[in-house]
């Protein structure tokens, strides 16, 4: 089952937030941080909303995905931007992962998006096997980040 994070449901996900942030060896991690930041995510926010994937069996949360909505220049369009996709380890390759991002589609879809995008590690592979999966295409960028931080 697949629901939009809550203030009851965010402190299920925190978890895994956590463990996402360890993947891409985020060295400063926060929960309380992350607590502040993702609460202000939700069906009711504009800029985006994070989903959470649970099992229907034994109701643990197995994953979580996070869609911001912003624009493209390029195509001159309101895009999904896939920010996070996350599912716990012995959940991988079982649909977690599939679901939600059919999931963040819709979503993307029904707030005026014409697509859905997103980027991955290099040596992401189990996750571009998924998403070489999809009717997807795939594209080469380089992504940079630059500091706002006063140097």
């Amino acid at each position: 089952m697949i629901e939009a994070v809550s203030a009851q449901t965010l402190p299920e996900v925190l978890p895994l937030i956590r463990q996402y942030q360890e993947f891409y060896k985020i060295a400063d991690i926060s929960d309380a941080k992350n607590a502040e930041f993702f609460a202000q995510f939700g069906e009711a926010n504009p800029a985006g909303c994070q989903f959470l994937y649970r099992d229907n069996e034994t109701n643990r949360v197995l994953g979580f995905a996070t869609v911001y909505l912003t624009f493209s220049s390029t195509i001159a369009a309101k895009v999904g931007v896939l920010n996070d996709l996350y599912t716990l380890a012995e959940s991988r390759s079982k649909g977690v992962g599939r679901a939600l991002i059919e999931h963040a589609r819709q979503y993307a879809a029904k707030h005026g998006a014409t697509r859905l995008q997103w980027v991955t590690a290099p040596d992401n592979s189990l996750a571009q096997a998924l998403y070489n999966s999809l009717d997807a295409q795939q594209r080469v960028w380089h992504f940079y980040t630059y500091s706002t931080a006063h140097h």
